[in-house]
């Protein structure tokens, strides 16, 4: 847990001089799905994410799935929910992990299909092995939309 708590964000300045990428936020008190969700206004996109592509702290795993849960993921839910389509069989552990709300959480980065390579390559460089792709921006409406596992097609 420590290292990855105090492991800075630095890396985003280096990711931002990176042709491609286009918007960029740590995730931190709203949740994954919370700055996600204020990408996809402030770009007037939608996006798609899979659950299993999530990169998980291996200790909080268990916790996670006895319920342990902040409060704070419940209230985030509760204020950006509505804009979010969750599979059916998505368990509650899983939906308090995207809400959970981080003292010290990666970054979330959107970039240019051409770009992934370079970015997850800073990103590795700098340290963040579990650093991957979650899912990709749409056009459209500014929905959110999580699957639980990888058979669907992901665009990097």
């Amino acid at each position: 847990m420590l290292a990855s708590t105090t492991q800075l964000n630095a890396v985003g300045s280096h990711l931002a001089e990176l042709p491609g990428v286009h918007a960029m936020t740590d995730v931190t008190g709203f949740g994954l799905l919370g700055h996600l969700a204020e990408i996809c206004r402030g770009s007037a996109l939608g996006a798609h994410i899979v659950f299993e592509s999530l990169p998980v702290i291996p200790a909080a795993l268990p916790l996670a799935q006895q319920g342990f849960s902040t409060g704070a993921a419940t209230r985030n839910w509760a204020s950006y929910g509505s804009g979010v389509r969750l599979p059916p069989d998505l368990a509650p552990w899983q939906q308090a992990l995207l809400c959970d709300p981080q003292t010290s959480g990666g970054l979330l980065v959107s970039c240019a299909p051409a770009a992934v390579a370079d970015v997850l390559a800073r990103f590795h460089q700098e340290g963040f092995a579990a650093a991957s792709v979650i899912g990709q921006m749409r056009a459209g409406e500014t929905l959110i939309t999580v699957d639980r596992a990888a058979g669907m097609a992901v665009n990097a």
